[in-house]
């Protein structure tokens, strides 16, 4: 008999709450982001008593309803993992909550119990080598300052960084402040004053979609993958495995992904945009 569950995936922008018994969906819904390495244990609480009032729709979440909890999120690695299981315990008294890595949803979504290397490519940048049980090996991606190359906030830094220095032609630059009427000094008390910065620098990442016809812009989109792969994929040296992808960015820039990790001569797996469907078919017998 399968058990009802509580299937989570969160990151650093938007978590999703999905409720299933074997295959069926039963509710879910979409909060914003939670990430332990960002926000306080009482914070997180606080987020996820609030999904818990208002109920993940049309379910309630309360004891009898949910059996067991697995929660994939950015940031739950190390101690970080107990405080997310805490806090989802105070909340929501499951009698099973695992809590892993939002690399591990990769993982299971989009290679199963088969072996690869899974990827993320949203807000931040992620990978691992995946021997169809465990993670055996992870490139560190060592957040949004020193890594997370391909991701939304490196793509936001660059091209900031190249409207401010005016290595864009003007015509986009032109373009790039009617779509974001802001100087340079609101910028940069966003990027060093304010909370949150690396979603505020990801929070530009549309209008490379919507410039990406652009040579320029291409260019940027180019060398971000190109260095997600040698500075990560690169180094599992395992170029019999498909590189699958899970997130925002990856599926958005999908083809231009496609080329680079190809001209890199390694095979692209699946490219999804949400890891959800794939742990849901992940569970279906738990």
């Amino acid at each position: 008999m399968s058990h009802t569950k509580l299937i989570v995936d969160s990151g650093t922008t938007k978590t999703d709450w999905l409720i299933a018994r074997g295959s069926t969906v039963l509710g879910s819904v979409s909060t914003k982001g939670l990430n332990p390495y960002f926000q306080s244990y009482e914070d997180i609480q606080k987020e996820i008593e609030n999904v818990v009032f208002r109920g993940i729709k049309p379910f309630p979440v309360d004891s009898v309803s949910i059996d067991k909890v697995h929660f994939y999120g950015a940031g739950c690695v190390f101690d970080k993992v107990e405080i997310m299981r805490e806090a989802i315990a105070s909340c929501i008294p499951a009698r099973e909550i695992n809590v892993f890595s939002d690399l591990l949803a990769a993982a299971h979504s989009t290679c199963g119990n088969e072996a690869g290397i899974a990827c993320i490519l949203g807000t931040g940048s992620n990978s691992c080598l995946y021997d169809g049980k465990k993670i055996v090996k992870n490139i560190p991606p060592l957040g949004y300052i020193l890594g997370d190359e391909g991701g939304g906030v490196m793509l936001g830094r660059i091209l900031v960084g190249d409207v401010l220095k005016e290595i864009l032609p003007k015509p986009l630059r032109d373009t790039f402040y009617e779509r974001f009427p802001m100087t340079q000094a609101d910028i940069l008390d966003h990027v060093y004053k304010q909370p949150f910065p690396n979603r505020f620098l990801a929070g530009f990442s549309p209008f490379l979609y919507e410039n990406m016809d652009k040579p320029e812009i291409r260019l940027i989109l180019v060398n971000a993958f190109k260095s997600f792969i040698m500075r990560n994929v690169m180094q599992y040296d395992r170029k019999e495995y498909p590189v699958n992808f899970v997130g925002s960015i990856a599926y958005q820039y999908r083809e231009i992904l496609k080329e680079t990790v190809e001209s890199a001569g390694l095979r692209t797996g699946k490219i999804i945009k949400n890891p959800m469907k794939g742990l849901i078919d992940y569970y279906v017998e738990d």
